[in-house]
This record gives C-alpha cells, sequence and structure tokens, in this order.
C-alpha cells in the first residue's frame, strides 16, 4: 500500500518513475468547516475516505485540506509548482492525475491552463455550468480530461463547449453524467460511480469502455 502524501509536499515522497501520482483537490464546504462537521443537506465530506480508496488502488496522494476561503487561481499555481517539482524527479506527466470536486474542480481548471501539458491527466467533477464560459474566460483545458457530473446537480452541466473554446490540442476527451440523484451531494462520498471511472482516467485507460465499468 502506497503512503497518502499530506500538504502537497513532496519533500519525504521517494517518487519512482513508474507511479502513478493523485493531487486530490477537495470541494469548498471542507475549507471552512471541520472532518467531522455535517453539510446541512449532504452529510459528511468523506475525505479521507477518498484518499484511502485512491491509496488502496495503488496511487500516491498529494493532499492536503485547504483551509479558509481560499483563492482558486493561487491556489492551482502553488498545484502547478509541485507538478513541475514531480516531472523534474523523472516522473512522466501521464503519470501525474489532478482530481477536484466541486470548487477543487475549479481549481484543477485553472492548474490544467497554467501547466498547459497536453500529457497531464485531469478530471474535473461537479464544477461546471454554463455561465462559467462568461465569469471565469480564462479557463483553457490543456490534457487529458474526463468530467463528471450529476444530472440533478446544480453544476451538472456539460463542458463541451469549454473543450471547444480551449486553444490546446486535447488528445482525449470524456464526459460521464451520472443519475445518483444525489445533487451536489454524490462528490461528498467515495461513491463508485465517480471514483472508478477517475482512477481509470488516472492509470491511462481513457476510452470510455473503460470509464463506465462502475
Amino acid at each position: 500500500m502506497i503512503g497518502i502524501v499530506y500538504g502537497i509536499s513532496l519533500m519525504a515522497c521517494n517518487t519512482k518513475n513508474e507511479d502513478r501520482f493523485i493531487f486530490f483537490l477537495h470541494n469548498r464546504f471542507l475549507e471552512t468547516h471541520d472532518l467531522e462537521e455535517l453539510h446541512p443537506e449532504y452529510g459528511k465530506t468523506a475525505y479521507l475516505e477518498i484518499i484511502s480508496k485512491f491509496e488502496d488502488n495503488g496511487f500516491t496522494v498529494l493532499s492536503e485540506k485547504r483551509n479558509g476561503n481560499v483563492n482558486a487561481r493561487d491556489y492551482a499555481i502553488l498545484i502547478t509548482s509541485q507538478i513541475d517539482s514531480l516531472i523534474r524527479t523523472g516522473v512522466l506527466a501521464q503519470h501525474i492525475t489532478v482530481v477536484g470536486t466541486s470548487k477543487g474542480g475549479y481549481i484543477a481548471q485553472y492548474v490544467s491552463t497554467l501547466t498547459n501539458n497536453k500529457d497531464l491527466n485531469f478530471v474535473f467533477i461537479g464544477s461546471f455550468q454554463e455561465l462559467d464560459l462568461q465569469n471565469i474566460p480564462e479557463i483553457n483545458f490543456c490534457g487529458n480530461i474526463l468530467t463528471i457530473y450529476e444530472a440533478s446537480d446544480p453544476f451538472g452541466a456539460s463542458a463541451l463547449k469549454r473543450k471547444e473554446n480551449s486553444t490546446c490540442k486535447i488528445a482525449n476527451f470524456e464526459e460521464i453524467e451520472l443519475h445518483t440523484g444525489l445533487r451536489h451531494g454524490f462528490l461528498f462520498q467515495p461513491l463508485d460511480a465517480w471514483m472508478h471511472p477517475t482512477m481509470a482516467w488516472a492509470n491511462g485507460n481513457y476510452g470510455l469502455e473503460y470509464a463506465n465499468k462502475h
């Protein structure tokens, strides 16, 4: 079992070129609440459980519980720096996946924009509305991108237009629409419905024949 690296720090991470890494970026609720606090509608954010599930499937997870209402772009700059450091150690870009749920998904979109690396993998979960095209015009998708959204979620919209408006050539782009009926709460839990396709994507299995096996 590969250990979790907390605090977005690579200093104690003994990397191997064949290792696969997930940067996991959690939702907004957890920024201003403790791990055990319950959302009034969606319950507990199962942050540690989500990380453990990634870990149990062989990934090295880099993550931290953000505190305060952080600026998404500023935080993305930090993640971008960590990715650059990881690549400099010899890790292949295609072995690195940035996974973000809700606000974490928006941070991941900024990472995609800032890194501008077509070989990195990204999974944006419950983090797109059509108004984003107008409200956040600076986002430019780049990398191998999977978006996962829930049909009953206010943030459950296809990001295909964002992909089409992006200037980076995207070799692999897929979307999965879920029908759990859990609204935004689907991403609070380590559901197979989104975690299995996420891990398939992080393992380089980019077709929906892999992503939909959950």
